[in-house]
């Protein structure tokens, strides 16, 4: 089988391929919003939006990188934190893509989370 680290790290990959998707499906369908009802994007939320974004990417490094046993607590972390974000978001995508894209990437932060908690050393 394959290093624990190995699989978190395509894990990672695989929920931040799985985000792109989302992104650009919702611009060639037209459902990428440039405002969020009334209210103009601002600087602040693009950012949140590149650190959600940045998150699996710097995931990926911190799991090949760090050593054991912070790896496997900051896999677990930060795979809780954006499952409970999708989670809440969730309902807020109207089409039927989005919601099977939102859905795989909890699978993978699920996944992301039985393999760092099972992780012994």
């Amino acid at each position: 089988m394959a290093d624990v680290r190995i699989i978190l790290s395509g894990l990672w990959v695989a929920l931040m391929l799985t985000y792109l998707l989302g992104d650009v499906l919702r611009i060639f369908s037209g459902d990428f919003p440039s405002r969020m009802d009334t209210q103009q994007f601002t600087q602040g939320m693009w950012l949140g939006i590149a650190v959600i974004m940045l998150t699996p990417i710097v995931m990926l490094v911190l799991s090949l990188t760090l050593d054991y046993p912070l790896v496997r607590w900051v896999n677990i972390i930060a795979a809780l934190l954006l499952f409970g974000f999708n989670l809440i978001g969730l309902p807020t995508y109207p089409s039927a893509y989005d919601k099977f894209l939102i859905v795989v990437g909890l699978v993978f932060n699920v996944a992301t989370i039985v393999y760092a908690w099972n992780w012994a050393a």
